[in-house]
């Protein structure tokens, strides 16, 4: 992609271009101390931690103290004191152990302390990038507002059409049904009562249909009463039925 400058594409740098010499140092990792660029040198290799090779790491360390001095960065006290510990822990590993004897207890490896300074350390900088992962307010999330800008009396057009105003009405008409007074009145009709006026009949020895047994006056109900009635009395085996002709009254008579 060619440079634009003022407008124009740049084909060749100027010939009294000036470039110091530490305009294009790039710095690709970060330690936050001694103990963090130690456990980068021992993971990158694969090196058990419980098994520092001191030499070999203590050199690669010396090495990168080597290039940030000439990077011009400025070292802090604490690395050149990791590197002062570690050549102390090498020239301690190259000493001759003393002899044993059977009571001395043997003596502590001298890479113990920083092996597990180094295992503290880990576990912290876990829990560090675990607690970073976690979703964070004002970085993950957001809350969100919303403000509406509406006018304090909002009137909405109607929008009414046929069915809406029928529905109205039959609302109207179902919510009159249910507030109106009903009066209930006792039943005047007795199904006992027209079976003892049906067998007051039958006493007085006169011929008795069925159009004798209720009256016009009284309507559906009374008819349902009848009815009722001479079912109740021919199951009490107390009245009898007979027809002469087909299509003919049918007379009550008392059984014999």
């Amino acid at each position: 992609m060619p440079v634009i400058v003022a407008g124009r594409p740049l084909e060749q740098l100027p010939l009294d271009l000036y470039i110091p010499p530490d305009a294009l140092s790039v710095l690709l990792s970060q330690f936050e101390g001694p103990l963090d660029l130690l456990l980068y040198l021992i993971r990158k290799q694969n090196i058990d931690i419980l098994a520092i090779p001191v030499a070999e790491v203590t050199r690669q360390y010396l090495a990168y103290l080597s290039l940030m001095q000439t990077l011009h960065q400025d070292l802090a006290a604490e690395y050149l004191l990791m590197a002062a510990w570690l050549a102390e822990i090498k020239s301690r590993l190259l000493l001759p152990s003393p002899p044993k004897g059977d009571d001395e207890e043997e003596a502590c490896d001298p890479r113990s302390t920083l092996v597990a300074r180094l295992l503290a350390y880990e576990q912290l900088n876990h829990a560090a990038r675990w607690l970073d992962a976690q979703p964070r307010v004002d970085r993950d999330y957001f809350a969100l507002t919303l403000t509406a800008d509406l006018p304090r009396n909002l009137i909405l057009p109607a929008q009414l059409t046929l069915p809406h105003l029928v529905a109205a009405l039959r609302a109207m008409a179902n919510q009159g049904e249910l507030m109106t007074a009903h009066e209930i009145r006792r039943e005047t009709l007795s199904v006992r009562a027209r079976m003892r006026d049906i067998l007051d009949l039958l006493s007085l020895g006169v011929p008795v249909t069925l159009d004798a047994v209720y009256q016009m006056s009284e309507g559906r109900g009374g008819v349902a009463v009848s009815v009722v009635a001479l079912l109740e009395l021919a199951k009490a085996n107390a009245i009898d039925f007979l027809q002469e002709a087909p299509f003919s009254s049918v007379r009550l008579t008392a059984p014999q």
